[in-house]
């Protein structure tokens, strides 16, 4: 294996110390995916530089020119602390004529937009929540023949932001106040999705044009407050102390119905195409309570922490972390851009 220089680049607030020794656990929580990541690609024998970006595109253009990496590690959830300005990374890395390991602007685009990537699924017969959109700035009117229960998010934020078990609301009242929420602690749009009841899952893909899935996972909620929903709330993700309290663990999905693990990694290869991603991603699925599927959302650049589900899913199909790393460098060196276009 040839040994490559690669520059991972990430949030300035989340560029890792060297080593774990000394650290406290929540504190190593922050930065865990940049520090797994790039010990990962150490271990595989490749020069790995962490270069830290906020609000400047112009320390990536010079480490680009004058480190010269073979291929950039894209790790980078938001720029100018804008979450859709993570695209715009994966387009200025184009512009460099740099190959990135991660999912293409197009694809980050499409998927980062909750009620976009929502249309596109319906549009190609995918099985996704009805919903509906209410704009940041505009009075709030919720139409009189909505159904419910919904749960309402922001439109384009990530990682649970904004999620707790207000956000399924099972009235207009209710809506609204969550709606007017997203909008003020958010600044974002606010979608009211169908709220599926049932099994949380997700299933890792892995691809460029040849996709592979890993096994279906399921996060699992042992000891939740009784009358509560069985959603990922912020807290649920992110709160370790609240995690061991209330049981929160995730595997593989046991007792499947017949046929239903095959069906949901169909329904991922058509999402994950169906929103022109590439590199590596994690469709997260709702399983409801009369045995459908409905696709939910995808996350392009799912989180890389060698614990965390897309790493161990990809471990239940046997590949290993660093070769996991190693086949996602592999497909940002082989995905073809437009630069890279044959010319006529």
């Amino acid at each position: 294996m040839k040994r490559l220089r690669v520059l991972v680049l990430t949030h300035e607030d989340l560029v890792p110390p060297d080593s774990l020794e000394g650290r406290e656990e929540d504190e190593i929580a922050r930065w865990r995916k940049e520090y797994d990541v790039a010990e990962g690609l150490r271990e595989l024998g490749h020069e790995v530089q962490i270069l830290g970006v906020s609000h400047d595109l112009t320390p990536i253009r010079q480490h680009v020119e004058g480190w010269a990496p073979h291929v950039v590690f894209h790790l980078l959830m938001e720029f100018q602390d804008v979450a859709v300005y993570q695209a715009h990374v994966a387009s200025y890395l184009e512009l460099l004529r740099v190959p990135y390991a991660g999912c293409n602007p197009r694809g980050l685009l499409l998927a980062r937009d909750k009620a976009l990537s929502k249309k596109i699924l319906r549009y190609h017969r995918i099985p996704a929540p009805a919903f509906a959109v209410f704009p940041l700035g505009r009075a709030i009117r919720v139409p009189k023949d909505l159904g419910y229960p919904r749960i309402v998010k922001s439109v384009d934020e990530e990682a649970s932001l904004g999620i707790a078990q207000a956000s399924v609301v099972h009235d207009g009242d209710a809506l609204r106040e969550r709606v007017a929420f997203v909008h003020r602690r958010l600044a974002t749009d606010a979608i009211a999705e169908q709220y599926i009841a049932g099994r949380e899952l997700t299933v890792g893909v892995i691809g460029n044009e040849r996709l592979e899935t890993f096994p279906v996972w399921e996060m699992l909620f042992e000891k939740l407050p009784e009358g509560s929903e069985r959603i990922a709330t912020a807290r649920v993700k992110w709160d370790l102390a609240y995690q061991r309290r209330v049981g929160i663990e995730t595997g593989p999905a046991a007792d499947l119905p017949p046929g239903m693990g095959e069906q949901i990694a169909h329904l991922a290869k058509r999402s994950y195409r169906a929103l022109s991603l590439t590199g590596y991603a994690r469709i997260d699925l709702r399983l409801a309570e009369d045995g459908r599927a409905f696709v939910i959302e995808a996350n392009p650049n799912p989180d890389l922490r060698r614990d965390e589900d897309f790493a161990l899913s990809a471990a239940a199909a046997g590949l290993a972390y660093p070769a996991l790393l190693q086949r996602i460098l592999n497909l940002g060196l082989r995905h073809r851009p437009p630069w890279k276009a044959p010319e006529a």
